[in-house]
């Protein structure tokens, strides 16, 4: 057994611990199905980004395009969505037990909508629909960004019954817009008859790029620098714990709906002079996800403390958002810039992906 005291008592306190990261060469070298036997892993997810560095860096995929160019295939996001929806799948079976063990509320790999429909509801439920249906199996989640455009898609797609995982979430104010658009989902697909029980969803709250861009505001010497990140989700617990309580998610609840977990993203720790494991260990607590590159993971089987941070002192998260405010520092402009940012940074990687399998496409077809 590699996996440590600190990942299981990281799990016994509430915590899934999902990896950020997939390619093939995780899942051919058997190190995934290692992660999940002996670290402790109950999930992944992935992005174009991840997607990018696996397909650039990696011969893996030449076989598989090579047959697809053989058929005829030239559309550049088939050829992705043929490769890519190839890795989830061998994702999802090995997650498979995870899923039926934990009665499906754990065991998912995430596949995200393309970053250019963003800002376009009806083309990414159309997108979302299409990659759940092609991909049929129960524990996987699409990716939806929690963009305005998003929360109408988030709603429809809850309502059709679809495992959606929002992404690109970076203030507590959209999380809450987001856990309504899902209970209004819920709602829908209840009162017409449809089943709820199987529908599961989380919300993905980024971390490490909220501190990255509020630290470069703040004074060298503030004592509010890299705290903002943690406070606003510890803030957005308070909103899933106040939103998924009371007669109305009751009445969803005896249906056998399922709340919508908070997931912690961009856990990484991008300013050296913070502990590497700190976006881990200072949000523990009952019902959330963990979302961790591999070193990250490591890290904390390393030397990671597990105790109940989440919730511990409520009243402080209040008190530095507040002061944040009392800094000068718009936090509502903040969290808009890292939403654009995240989807500009999610399109560039798209379009690199797109002019890596042209290229690829073109060296395969020669040889």
């Amino acid at each position: 057994m590699t996996s440590s005291s600190n990942l299981r008592r990281l799990r016994v306190a509430g915590v899934s611990i999902w990896l950020d990261t997939l390619s093939r060469e995780l899942l051919d070298s058997g190190g995934f199905a290692e992660l999940i036997r002996d670290w402790g892993v109950t999930g992944a997810t992935s992005n174009p980004t991840i997607f990018a560095k696996a397909i650039t860096s990696s011969d893996r995929y030449d076989d598989q395009l090579r047959s697809l160019a053989a058929r005829g295939e030239r559309d550049l996001q088939e050829l992705f969505f043929s490769l890519a929806l190839d890795d989830v799948r061998a994702a999802a079976r090995l997650l498979r037990e995870t899923h039926v063990q934990s009665q499906g509320s754990d065991g998912f790999i995430s596949f995200e909508c393309t970053p250019d429909l963003a800002d376009d509801t009806e083309a990414t439920v159309s997108q979302a629909v299409s990659l759940w249906q092609r991909l049929g199996l129960a524990n996987v989640m699409i990716k939806v960004p929690g963009t305005a455009a998003g929360l109408p898609a988030i709603e429809e797609l809850t309502r059709r019954g679809v495992n959606v995982n929002v992404t690109l979430l970076f203030s507590v104010e959209r999380y809450e817009q987001v856990i309504d658009a899902y209970l209004r989902g819920l709602s829908a697909r209840a009162e017409a008859g449809g089943p709820v029980d199987h529908v599961t969803s989380v919300a993905s709250f980024f971390l490490s790029r909220i501190d990255t861009k509020a630290d470069a505001l703040l004074a060298e010497d503030s004592p509010l620098r890299g705290q903002l990140a943690i406070a606003s989700a510890r803030a957005a617990y308070q909103r899933y714990r106040a939103k998924f309580t009371g007669p109305s998610w009751q009445r969803l609840r005896e249906l056998g709906a399922r709340p919508q977990r908070p997931l912690w993203a961009s856990t990484g720790t991008k300013n050296p002079a913070y502990s590497d494991v700190r976006y881990v260990s200072e949000l523990i607590g009952p019902d959330v996800i963990s979302t961790m590159p591999e070193q990250t993971l490591r890290a904390f089987a390393d030397h990671g403390v597990t105790a109940r941070t989440l919730d511990a002192d409520p009243a402080g998260a209040d008190r530095i958002l507040a002061a944040t405010a009392g800094a000068g520092i718009d936090l509502g402009a903040v969290t808009a810039e890292l939403e654009r940012e995240g989807v500009r940074s999610f399109c560039d990687s798209y379009h690199q992906l797109l002019d890596c399998i042209a290229r690829r496409l073109t060296t395969v077809a020669a040889g």
